[in-house]
């Protein structure tokens, strides 16, 4: 069985890394070539790191490397078995995406989106009607390498062959995949983003730091991390882009706040120093670890 991941960057990446290291061969497409190498390099620099910690061999690793082909045309993903998007966050680029994959994917071949927000009866709208039985949303969650978790996400056209593949083959490669309705957000980031949004607003009335809302949700809610280092690791603009749509979805109770609002816009996004502490960003697990 063959594998297309089409998205290079940090999600994509992984994605190929982890169907790769579950023994597939995998096409990664980006039309970025720069994307394609950096790409490359951090799933080498991950594997180097898992051989170092005792989590693989060294032969696993230049196996794992050499079933990833990095290919620079969308169209030479037309014989792959399942291809999985996992571009930018948005409607009309992952739509675009899955209109061209529609075009040349061979009969049979299963597509799945990694979209966290985005319903997948929506995106299904791209694809021509005899695929979208098989169109699938599969939410892989951040480090990929590292979370098992997928959320696994029907259409209203999603036949349920689909699916039962879909979950059987993120078992295979050590996943635990979760079914969620197709709604806007699905259920993890619903819950998280709540949580987000609150942890901004305290820091906003001045009820606590962000380094003393972190340790509280570590120590008084046995959370691995805090909602200050995780926006930090996976980037207060994605969070903000998240409550944005959710916001449109469901009104009032996703309305981003004007402080995280006001931190994006003037770049302070979780890069180096500008994250909401120094402390967060020390903690925060690295995407690329």
């Amino acid at each position: 069985m063959k594998i297309g991941v089409v998205g290079a960057g940090l999600m994509g990446g992984e994605i190929a890394l982890v169907f790769a290291l579950g023994g597939f061969e995998v096409l990664l497409h980006d039309r970025d070539a720069a994307v394609l190498r950096r790409a490359i390099d951090r799933q080498t620099a991950l594997l180097d790191k898992g051989v170092a910690r005792g989590m693989y061999a060294a032969s696993d690793k230049d196996e794992a490397l050499a079933r990833i082909t990095p290919v620079a045309a969308i169209d030479q993903l037309s014989e792959c078995d399942l291809v999985s998007e996992a571009v930018f966050e948005a409607l009309d680029v992952k739509q675009a995406v899955l209109g061209a994959l529609d075009a040349i994917c061979k009969p049979g071949c299963i597509l799945t989106s990694n979209t966290s927000t985005l319903p997948i009866s929506t995106l299904s709208a791209a694809l021509a009607p005899a695929r979208r039985p098989a169109f699938v949303g599969a939410h892989f969650f951040s480090p990929v390498s590292r979370m098992a978790l997928v959320e696994v996400i029907s259409s209203f056209d999603t036949a349920p062959a689909t699916s039962a593949r879909v979950i059987e083959i993120l078992q295979r490669i050590g996943k635990a995949p979760i079914v969620v309705k197709d709604v806007a957000g699905f259920a993890v980031n619903r819950l998280l983003h709540a949580m987000l949004i609150e942890a901004v607003k305290l820091v906003e009335e001045g009820v606590a730091t962000p380094e003393d809302l972190d340790t509280a949700c570590r120590l008084g809610l046995g959370h691995p991390i805090g909602p200050f280092a995780l926006m930090d690791a996976v980037s207060s603009g994605l969070c903000l882009q998240v409550q944005q749509i959710m916001h449109d979805a469901y009104g009032e109770r996703f309305r981003p706040p004007a402080l995280l609002k006001q931190r994006v816009a003037a770049g302070f996004v979780g890069a180096g120093r500008r994250g909401w502490t120094r402390s967060s960003i020390e903690g925060a697990p690295k995407a690329e670890q």
